[in-house]
């Protein structure tokens, strides 16, 4: 890692600051040991890791309230853990044990939480998208005031079934914030060799949703843009989208040796833009933690972290008879 650079005072409290570190911390750690698990063949399928882009989920987690939801794709573990779900259950649920969220049945690719309104990792690109208007209508139908967080790729913004979505969230003005996780590469494609428009954000004028570009390195800059779009959604003004440029150090999933960029390109991203280490330095130079704090919250993080793999491990594999339950509501 290069020297730390200094970065200017921030109006951000410390124990707001101190949060977000931690949330991010705790996605980190938490993927770098999924993808141990991973390797020693523990975790089976598909696998994709979300390290590099935890500002994005923990910005907008911290603009959500209870009762909104959220639903994403297949690169899933950041945001369970960022709205609260056990690091427990979603590591049993990667080793296929009885602990996981969904019993062991659904994998990386498929949890759900009913308590934390998480309507699922989902495998299919873009599917997940009518799926978070449909929630956002049933929201306006109630006549409350939740937001529907959506979150898909770049690679998925080039789907059909999204501009679909996009009209009928206009035309019904439904509170669904689309939330654009574009990190560049899609599954391996860069959005320079895959789209003519090189801000995604703007497909939404032609149904006349708003939206904005944001630095999806900086929790900061993510949450700033979340609260502009929930306001937005809460007014019952309709649907917001928000393209968050982000980046991930991992392949598309753990089989993706991603020769498709350079090794010089994600150091330099990892040595100047690591979200990570953006709110470290800002913590050190506000002088709201002392080296020796940031130590131990990486300390109490990785316990947190073990002890969900060793539940992953231990946790028994599904009865056979698991396979006849829960296949209807």
């Amino acid at each position: 890692m290069a020297a730390r650079k200094s970065v200017k005072k921030t109006n951000v409290s410390a124990e707001e600051l101190t949060e977000h570190y931690r949330s991010m911390l705790l996605i980190r750690r938490f993927e770098e040991k999924a993808g141990q698990l991973y390797g020693m063949g523990l975790i089976g399928g598909f696998c994709h890791l979300y390290i590099g882009q935890e500002a994005v989920v923990v910005g907008l987690e911290a603009t959500a309230k209870e009762g909104d939801k959220r639903l994403t794709s297949y690169r899933d573990h950041g945001h369970m853990l960022a709205c609260g779900m056990d690091p427990g259950g979603v590591m049993a649920e990667l080793t296929g044990r009885t602990g996981g969220l969904s019993k062991g049945k659904g994998g990386s690719m498929h949890m759900f939480s009913k308590e934390k309104n998480f309507y699922g990792g989902h495998g299919i690109v873009a599917a997940q998208v009518p799926i978070g208007a449909g929630l956002a209508f049933a929201d306006k139908y109630k006549g409350n005031d939740n937001v529907s967080f959506t979150y898909f790729g770049d690679g998925a913004s080039n789907q059909g079934q999204v501009y679909e979505t996009f009209n009928m969230a206009a035309l019904w003005q439904l509170p669904v914030i689309f939330v654009i996780e574009n990190n560049q590469y899609a599954m391996g494609t860069s959005q320079q060799r895959s789209s003519v428009t090189p801000d995604i954000y703007t497909r939404g004028e032609a149904f006349g949703i708003p939206g904005e570009a944001v630095d999806g390195m900086s929790v900061l800059a993510v949450k700033e843009a979340g609260e502009r779009a929930v306001a937005h959604c809460r007014a019952g003004k309709g649907p917001y989208i928000l393209e968050v440029k982000t980046y991930r150090y991992r392949g598309h999933s753990m089989s993706d040796p991603a020769k498709y960029r350079t090794r010089e390109e994600v150091q330099k991203m990892r040595e100047e833009r690591d979200p990570i280490e953006q709110v470290r330095a800002m913590l050190l130079d506000n002088k709201y933690a002392t080296e020796d704090d940031l130590k131990a919250i990486d300390k109490d993080i990785k316990a947190v972290v073990n002890e969900a793999a060793d539940f992953a491990r231990t946790s028994p594999e599904p009865a056979l008879d698991e396979l006849w339950t829960d296949i209807y509501a």
